[in-house]
């Protein structure tokens, strides 16, 4: 249940379900445990979600964006066990209501689409180390002011490439078992349902309905990754 709630919020605003169910596992589990087969799960949802919107998908900013993503996923990934996480949140947190504050003033932000290499090594790397950094990857799609489709499937595919190579790097480290994976595969099967039901909702949603929901779960994950709630 809390995996098809997590999947269908994140496949309604493109990110945001980390922030149901990486609390809940890693309560249950430990931080440690949880990231590597919640990414499993995170890989199957967000491979579903490119699936429902691959008509919409925007290639060449999502390549620009893997460009970056996949080698620092993996980097990331080979430090996850070392590195301390807690400062990198709270920046994480102050940068994500900067940018709520940005979407809510006269200035118009728009990335250039060769600024989506660094972009996606910023995320890639973080989503290593913190689980996931589905926001800050919102934030360089929502300035194409793309449909919500389009900016969902698209955001999709980049999570796909990370979560892959992430599943790699935590396999060879031995940070995933036999139990792990069949886990990892049950709670993303919750996922795809999750994301089969976002798909219903967005065809209905109205763009400025969309751009509620995203800023409350922009808010959300500032308060999250600031207060570490």
């Amino acid at each position: 249940m809390v995996a098809w709630l997590a999947a269908t919020i994140s496949g309604i605003a493109g990110f945001g379900g980390s922030l149901i169910i990486l609390p809940v596992f890693s309560h249950l589990i430990g931080a440690k445990k949880a990231i590597p087969i919640l990414t499993i799960a995170w890989m199957m949802g967000n491979c579903s979600r490119a699936g429902f919107g691959y008509q919409e998908i925007q290639w060449k900013p999502v390549g620009y964006f893997c460009l970056g993503a996949v080698p620092a996923a993996i980097l990331g990934a080979k430090v996850f066990v070392e590195l301390p996480a807690s400062v990198v949140m709270k920046a994480i947190g102050i940068f994500l209501l900067f940018i709520l504050l940005l979407r809510h003033s006269n200035v118009k932000y728009v990335i250039p689409e060769k600024w989506f290499i660094p972009c996606g090594a910023l995320v890639g790397f973080l989503s290593s180390i913190l689980g996931s950094a589905g926001p800050i990857g919102a934030v360089a799609f929502l300035s194409l002011n793309l449909s919500p489709s389009a900016y969902v499937a698209s955001e999709a595919v980049t999570a796909v490439a990370m979560h892959l190579m992430k599943t790699i790097v935590y396999g060879r480290y031995a940070l995933l078992t036999t139990e792990d994976f069949g886990w990892g595969i049950l709670l993303g099967s919750a996922m795809v349902v999750g994301s089969w039901t976002a798909r219903k909702f967005i065809k209905k949603i109205s763009g400025k309905m969309f751009g509620y929901f995203v800023d409350v779960l922009l808010l959300a994950a500032a308060v999250s990754m600031l207060f570490n709630v």
